[in-house]
C-alpha cells in the first residue's frame, strides 16, 4: 500500500512481452512509441492551472511533487474542468543509472536547498495521455497533437538518441476502441509494452551467502567479483532457490552472466563457458 494523494485516474502499469509474437491479438491498428525509462507521473490541472503532481505510487495513489514538476510543464493551460496528463520524467541517458538519478530528484525534499538542487538536475518531461479524451480526439497520434498544442512535449517525438528507453508501447490507436477493450487490475487490454531483451554482464560467482528474509524465507545470495551494468556497481545477485542453483549448475569461481531484472534486481541468468564464448 503506498502512502499519498489518488489520482484522479488510475496510472496502470502495462502487459510486457519480449517477443511480438507473444503480445495481444487484437484486429486493430496499434500506435507504436519509445518507452521511456524514467518515472512515471501523473499531473491535474483545475480550470487549465496545475493543481496537483503525483508520483506514479502504486497505481492509486501516489506521492506530491507538485512545486517540483511546475518548473518542468506550463502551469497554466487552456483547459477546462479537470484534467490528468500522464507522463515519464526522464534524464539524458549520458548520466550513469538515470532512472535511479530520476527517481532520486523527485524524491529530493521541497525544502529552499532540495529545490534548487531539483532545478539544478538535467530532467525533462514527455507526456503521453490526457484524460478525459478532449472533445475531438479520436486516435493517439491525434491525442499527441493536442498535448503539443497545450505546450507538453510527448514521448511519440522524445530524442531516443538523448534519453534512455527499454523496449517499446503499442497502443490501439483508436481511443474509442481502447476504452470498449476495458482494463484488469492491473493494466489495459489494449496495450503492451514490448521489452528489449538485454546482454548480461559476465563476472565470477566469488562465494553464496545464505540470508534470512523478513517473512523468516531463508535464501541464497550470490556474492560476485564488483561489475558494473548499466552504470551501477554489482556485487551481489539474488539466487533465488537451490534448485536455482542446481538447475544453473552453479559453483563457486564460475563464470557467470549478470542481468538488472527489471533494471534493479541484480540476478544471474546462466553459468558461462569462458573458453566457448571468448
Amino acid at each position: 500500500v503506498c502512502d499519498g494523494y489518488p489520482h484522479i485516474f488510475p496510472m496502470y502499469s502495462l502487459q510486457k512481452t519480449f517477443d511480438i509474437k507473444d503480445s495481444p491479438k487484437y484486429d486493430y491498428i496499434y500506435a507504436a512509441t519509445p518507452k521511456l525509462d524514467g518515472a512515471a507521473v501523473s499531473i491535474t490541472y483545475v480550470s487549465g492551472t496545475l493543481a496537483l503532481a503525483l508520483t506514479r505510487g502504486d497505481g492509486s495513489l501516489g506521492r506530491g511533487i507538485t512545486k517540483k514538476l511546475a518548473s518542468l510543464v506550463e502551469t497554466d493551460i487552456p483547459l477546462p474542468s479537470i484534467y490528468q496528463i500522464t507522463g515519464e520524467v526522464v534524464a539524458p541517458k549520458s548520466i550513469p543509472n538515470s532512472r535511479n538519478y530520476v527517481s532520486g530528484s523527485l524524491g529530493l525534499k521541497d525544502d529552499d536547498e532540495g529545490f534548487e538542487t531539483f532545478l539544478e538536475r538535467d530532467l525533462k518531461f514527455f507526456a503521453y495521455n490526457i484524460q478525459p479524451t478532449p472533445n475531438g480526439v479520436n486516435t493517439q497520434s491525434e491525442m499527441f497533437k493536442y498535448l503539443r498544442d497545450l505546450g507538453f512535449n510527448t514521448v511519440d517525438q522524445a530524442d531516443t538518441s538523448v534519453y534512455p528507453t527499454d523496449g517499446q508501447v503499442f497502443k490501439v490507436d483508436n481511443i474509442s476502441r481502447f476504452e470498449e477493450l476495458g482494463y484488469t487490475q492491473h493494466h489495459p487490454r489494449g496495450a503492451f509494452a514490448l521489452k528489449e531483451k538485454k546482454k548480461g554482464v559476465i563476472t565470477t560467482l566469488v562465494d553464496v551467502k545464505w540470508q534470512v528474509g523478513k517473512s523468516g524465507i531463508v535464501s541464497p545470495v550470490a556474492i560476485l567479483d564488483p561489475v558494473v551494468i548499466e552504470g551501477a556497481t554489482v556485487s551481489r545477485a539474488t539466487l533465488h532457490n537451490i534448485e536455482y542453483i542446481e538447475a544453473l549448475e552453479l559453483e563457486i569461481g564460475c563464470a557467470v552472466e549478470v542481468i538488472r531484472s527489471g533494471d534493479i534486481i541484480p540476478r544471474i541468468v546462466r553459468k558461462v563457458n569462458p573458453d566457448v564464448e571468448k
